[in-house]
């Protein structure tokens, strides 16, 4: 006769399908990716393949690998930061890194490649059998892993079916005795608690199995066996929407509930637990059974990466207005000093016209700073004078710490001065005094304390200076674990959409850039120092006056156009007509073109052009660095000045001379003369 076919109790279920294995290349070369891939395909393998670290570090959250082979050598981030990003993620912290590189073969670059977390390397070029057959041993390791998981699997569901065959009471003990030693095995080392518990949201008494919720939570197993504990530390905003849950889990059968949990130590934690219902012979609730995931990290990248496509808007935003925002102060600023030339002898009109003056350049400096915070800015280093920058900087952290904070700056004397760009030194400042308001909610002192010192130097080389600026707070200070990744980017301590992490990160970047270093000292209840170290500007250093272009001797105090013939480049009409007028002014020829193809035709006709004033940004193909490249060649004595309200990240504008819009007159003629006579003002 027939017979029904199954799986019975006792039985061994049929073989499952092999494990596939997914394999992460990356490399930025498209050849070196399809290379690989040839090499290692595979049926039984899916191969994913990425040709940016970018790229990869996004497969690596949203999938799992066998295998990551990873090339050293790669753009805006090489392969030993990658591995360490990897690394760092606990989801991916046991994942092998095979290293693909044609360079880097001493032994420190090989060390350095294991420290961040490789497993082995395989050298370009590749040799097709070596990188299979190491390939092999890390799929079959992973395919085996995968099997212990996929029979711990089956146990479990054996284990259920079993209790549920009243008649084979001596087989589901020995299987439940078994199944609790494969959970005291395997559950040790993983990031998860599970838990039984009684039917109903009265009695939430959690009986955990494996001690991993002490580690996650603080509290032991037997804490839980308080029916209150559980709820007594759940977040009050979450507690009615996973009460509810709880009270719908006899009719729904499973749950997935996340929320937020305070541990023994006070902090905060993402916890998604897994609960499903149990049922008896009658189909009743008989128990639940849960499993606790901590996923604090996940929820704080997410929110981190929600943060940087914030701050990403924001700079985008900002450029985007940057340069016609600036082109219509440049109209406003423009105007109202010609106006002002024409009313010397109203003194009542002049101080409104000051006035007007002042608060557009207060519009250019709100635009600043927000292409400074968005960094949307290139630095613009120039000398800065402590004994005018920090009074300055005073009165503006009175605004913005408020009342209760005490702010004192102290200054020593002989301050050297410091090349740095004044706007993102001042945001530094400005972020790391910020920190320490948060630090300190009932109130406290801030201390800004300057001084110079010598920098001891190698026997028979002169000792060089630099500056100390430290920042000093008497808040809640930091413990050793927070303040070892103080720099790290999307790392912060504040509640869930109250920081980005980024500030920090953003400073030390800043500092960097500067040719600096920052350091931070914390203890818990003794407050914060942070200490920026810049080096002092060595004026020696600075180019001697060039004797190529001698100005007159009226140079040093106004810049006189009579016999000079102006070129003027600039797209936006109104712009232009207020350029001409100021160049007029100063009693200068000009000549007009609204594109860079016009300029070069007149540059081409007129032969006695003394400089071209161009715009940076203009329509068509042709940028003012294009034209000013296109004029070195063919005019090579030609000065050039640009000018632009706005400098975008790719726009590189190192090699001319440039003015910032907006600008005062005494502003351009200080350009002027620097590009006409080759030097600065005194």
């Amino acid at each position: 006769m027939d017979a029904d076919i199954g799986t019975c109790p006792g039985t061994a279920p049929p073989d499952p399908l092999p494990v596939r294995a997914k394999i992460l290349i990356v490399d930025d070369d498209r050849r070196n990716l399809l290379a690989a891939s040839e090499i290692l395909a595979d049926p039984a393998i899916d191969l994913v393949l990425a040709d940016s670290p970018e790229e990869a570090l996004r497969r690596t959250l949203r999938e799992e690998f066998a295998l990551i082979l990873l090339d050293v050598q790669m753009p805006r981030m090489d392969g030993y930061e990658v591995a360490a990003l990897i690394r760092s993620r606990p989801r991916t912290s046991r994942v092998p890194i095979l290293f693909l590189t044609a360079h880097n073969k001493e032994d420190m670059h090989i060390f350095r490649g294991y420290s961040a977390g490789a497993v082995d390397y395989v050298f370009k070029p590749i040799q097709p059998l070596v990188l299979k057959s190491k390939v092999d041993v890390f799929v079959d390791l992973y395919r085996k892993t995968e099997e212990i998981k996929r029979k711990a699997a089956a146990e479990k569901q054996l284990l259920l079916e079993n209790l549920r065959v009243r008649g084979e009471k001596l087989e589901a003990e020995q299987a439940l005795r078994r199944r609790e030693e494969h959970q005291a095995a395997v559950l040790r080392g993983l990031p998860i608690a599970l838990y039984t518990s009684p039917v109903g949201v009265e009695d939430r008494r959690l009986h955990f199995t494996n001690d991993s919720i002490e580690r996650i939570t603080g509290f032991s197993r037997s804490s839980f066996a308080s029916s209150d504990l559980w709820e007594s530390r759940l977040e009050p905003e979450d507690s009615e929407r996973v009460l509810q849950d709880l009270r719908n889990l006899t009719e729904t059968g499973a749950a997935a509930l996340e929320y937020r949990w305070r541990n023994a130590d006070g902090t905060e934690r993402h916890i998604l637990d897994q609960v499903v219902v149990n049922r008896a012979e009658d189909g009743a609730a008989a128990e639940l059974f849960g499993m606790w995931f901590d996923v604090t990290e996940r929820k704080e990248l997410e929110l981190s990466l929600q943060h940087a496509s914030k701050l990403e808007a924001v700079g985008r935003l900002t450029g985007g207005i940057a340069h016609d925002f600036n082109n219509m102060l440049s109209i406003v600023i423009g105007n109202l000093d010609l106006a002002r030339g024409s009313l010397q002898d109203n003194e009542k009109a002049l101080r409104r016209i000051e006035n007007a003056i002042e608060g557009a350049h207060r519009c250019a400096e709100l635009t600043g700073r927000l292409l400074a915070f968005s960094r949307r800015s290139p630095l613009q280093p120039r000398a800065l004078d402590f004994a005018s920058f920090i009074p300055g900087l005073t009165k503006l952290l009175a605004r913005t710490l408020g009342e209760r904070i005490t702010i004192s700056a102290e200054l020593d004397d002989g301050l050297p001065e410091i090349c740095v760009d004044h706007a993102q030194f001042e945001a530094a400042l400005i972020n790391l005094a910020v920190n320490a308001r948060d630090a300190m909610p009932d109130g406290g002192t801030l201390c800004i304390h300057v001084q110079g010192r010598e920098v001891p130097a190698p026997e028979g080389a002169e000792s060089t200076r630099c500056v100390d600026i430290t920042v000093a707070d008497t808040g809640t200070g930091m413990p050793p674990a927070i303040l070892a990744r103080v720099f790290e980017p999307f790392f912060t301590t504040k509640e869930a959409g109250k920081g980005t992490g980024l500030g920090l990160s953003m400073v030390y970047g800043f500092v960097q850039q500067s040719g600096g270093t920052i350091t931070v000292d914390s203890n818990p209840g003794q407050g914060t120092r942070f200490v920026v170290t810049l080096p002092a500007l060595d004026r020696r250093s600075l180019p001697s006056e060039s004797t190529d272009r001698r100005p007159p001797d009226d140079a040093a105090n106004a810049v006189n156009g009579a016999g000079k013939v102006v070129l003027v480049v600039e797209d936006d009409a109104d712009v232009r007509s207020t350029i001409i007028s100021t160049l007029e002014a100063l009693a200068f020829t000009v000549l007009s073109a609204q594109d860079g193809s016009e300029a070069l035709r007149i540059l081409e006709s007129e032969r006695n052009i003394a400089l071209v004033f161009s715009d940076v940004n203009m329509p068509g193909t042709m940028t003012g660095i294009d034209l000013g490249r296109v004029i070195r060649r063919q005019w090579p004595e030609m000065p050039i000045l640009l000018t632009s309200g706005y400098l975008q990240e790719h726009q590189d504008a190192s090699d001319f001379d440039l003015l910032f819009k907006p600008y005062r007159t005494d502003e351009l003629m200080e350009s002027l003369r620097t590009s006409l006579y080759g030097i600065g003002a005194a």
